[in-house]
């Protein structure tokens, strides 16, 4: 059946193929979601454990599980051969529903350990999702269209978890599981859609650049290459990750601290997030110069460092409203923090013409980026900060306007001078790849 549908649908044209590709992995991310953040959407209000939250705990146990498959998914993602791709993906998230299952069954506090034991496996599935996307002609769209799921499905999970709770009355313990259970056909379905598409062809080749696995070699010689530069990406990529997780950990309580407890509000303000940022990185595709592209996507990440720290200082001074603030925010930081995860290294990768891969240095991102994310959490909590998460989370966005802005035009003016140096030399370095 896998090899009629991958044969029908190389009949079709390039572009009928791409949008197929784009859906899948739209669907594919979106579904994933459901089974990691849906608990967020549960507020587990007046439960402590050792005089801390017990939804703090939850998000932290999360999110160690999920720092901790960053890092070996540096190797894993690297490496992985792409006939094990589909399958791999399914094993993982069926591995993080029966953790759901488990943090269903077993009592709190005990339970707290499957959120952990849910985190670790999902971890992997960006990488093994966006390994169809990248080297590809398209692959602005498609790894856009892509990436916005971050947005949308974060909304659209936590309105479906609530309504789940409030319409057949499940407590905040099943809800997840049952979440899931939404989702599971839908995920088969676009896992086989992946799998159908067929691979890079000779355009995407030479537009791109081939994208293959990298040993320990190769992913020490990229790193060297490119340091100044990718230490730069890992401050305003950590500052976005922590930023970005608050918001999407902690969301419910942000918007009850300014007084707005709508169940519908995540999935309307995500929503429309989503569609304005899927719009930006589309226009890339129109883009054919990789250095020219690699620079516009610095200043759509600066631009949304601007963003946000302009509607913060507003909100501030009483400007505007919460409404106005959260949508100009959330637009800035997903503006920032998109990118990174769809389009970035794959048009540095173009741009050098380096025989790499993207997961590897996306995973080492996501691994920074995560451990600065726990790392605040545990801080606050531990430390008994006695803020708010929306006045966190207020604060929060000024710092990462201010030093997102300088690093993210300093990271822009590193690369320029990188490639210009590159051109007094071959235009296609050595391949770092395994034989």
């Amino acid at each position: 059946m896998l090899q009629k549908c991958r044969a029908a649908i190389y009949t079709l044209s390039y572009s009928q193929r791409s949008l197929i590709m784009a859906l899948a992995a739209f669907g594919c991310y979106t579904s994933m979601y459901a089974f990691r953040k849906a608990f967020a959407a549960g507020t587990f209000e007046s439960v402590k454990f050792l005089s801390v939250d017990y939804k703090v705990w939850l998000v932290i146990a999360q999110i160690i599980g999920y720092t901790l498959s960053k890092f070996y998914g540096i190797k894993f993602i690297a490496e992985i051969p792409s006939n094990r791709r589909a399958r791999t993906i399914i094993i993982l998230i069926g591995s993080a529903w029966l953790a759901l299952l488990g943090f269903a069954i077993v009592p709190r506090p005990y339970n707290i350990i499957f959120l952990f034991l849910n985190g670790f496996p999902l971890g992997m599935i960006w990488g093994l999702v966006f390994s169809y996307l990248e080297g590809r002609k398209s692959t602005e769209f498609l790894g856009a269209v892509m990436a916005t799921s971050l947005i949308f499905a974060s909304g659209l999970v936590k309105t479906i978890g609530r309504l789940i709770m409030t319409v057949f009355h499940v407590n905040e313990y099943w809800m997840p599981f049952l979440t899931g259970l939404v989702f599971v056909l839908p995920l088969l379905l676009f896992v086989f859609l992946l799998e159908s598409v067929p691979d890079p062809d000779t355009q995407d080749l030479i537009s791109r650049t081939r994208r293959l696995p990298m040993n320990a070699a190769g992913r020490k010689k990229f790193l060297l290459n490119f340091l100044p530069g990718i230490f730069l990406t890992l401050i305003i990529y950590t500052l976005f990750t922590v930023m970005r997780d608050i918001r999407d950990n902690f969301e419910v309580e942000i918007w009850s601290d300014f007084g707005v407890h709508t169940n519908s509000i995540y999935a309307r303000i995500d929503g429309g997030i989503s569609i304005l940022v899927l719009l930006l990185l589309s226009l890339l595709i129109l883009v054919k110069d990789n250095l020219k592209a690699f620079s516009l996507i610095h200043l759509m990440i600066a631009s949304g460092c601007f963003i946000i720290g302009l509607a913060s200082i507003l909100f501030s001074l009483n400007l505007v409203g919460v409404m106005t603030w959260m949508t100009f925010s959330g637009l800035g930081l997903y503006m920032g923090y998109v990118p990174y995860n769809a389009l970035f290294f794959d048009r540095m990768i173009a741009n050098f013409r380096y025989a790499s891969n993207v997961g590897f240095i996306m995973y080492i991102a996501d691994s920074f980026g995560y451990l600065g994310s726990v790392s605040v959490l545990v801080v606050k909590e531990f430390t008994h900060l006695t803020i708010s998460w929306g006045h966190f989370y207020l604060k929060g966005m000024l710092i990462v306007s201010v030093i997102g802005l300088i690093a993210s035009i300093s990271s822009l003016i590193y690369f320029r001078l990188k490639t210009r140096k590159t051109l007094t030399v071959s235009l296609e370095l050595p391949d770092m790849v395994s034989a």
